[in-house]
């Protein structure tokens, strides 16, 4: 749980986002985010589902990351692609739309196919 807990609080940070503007994007209270990123509390799938969508990240890789998903049995998307993700979530310069573009030319080229609202 911690290690899920931590990667939350990365992406989190990466997403330039607080505690408490996640808390409302996902309409989960501030005191259990802060448990969860903690590593006090095992969410829930729906909860994990509401949080990869905050985040803009997908949800296999938060339920990879729960141990709710194997990696290799689900075919997931290589670490290296979610970090890539998070780099361009995360750049200032770039508006929503240009992320949002950025993120889709990197999946055509890989051939992931997601669909990204960045």
């Amino acid at each position: 749980m911690e290690a899920l807990g931590a990667f939350i609080r990365s992406q989190r940070k990466l997403a330039q986002l607080s505690l408490r503007q996640l808390a409302e994007l996902t309409s989960i209270s501030n005191p259990y985010l802060s448990q969860i990123e903690r590593g006090m509390h095992q969410p829930s799938v729906r909860v994990l589902g509401l949080i990869a969508e905050a985040l803009n990240i997908s949800a296999e890789t938060l339920l990879i990351q729960a141990g709710l998903l194997d990696a290799r049995a689900q075919g997931a998307a290589d670490p290296a692609d979610e970090q890539v993700a998070a780099a361009i979530r995360g750049d200032r310069r770039l508006t929503q739309e240009q992320k949002a573009a950025l993120a889709a030319v990197y999946d055509s080229m890989l051939g992931t196919g997601r669909d990204r609202d960045r």
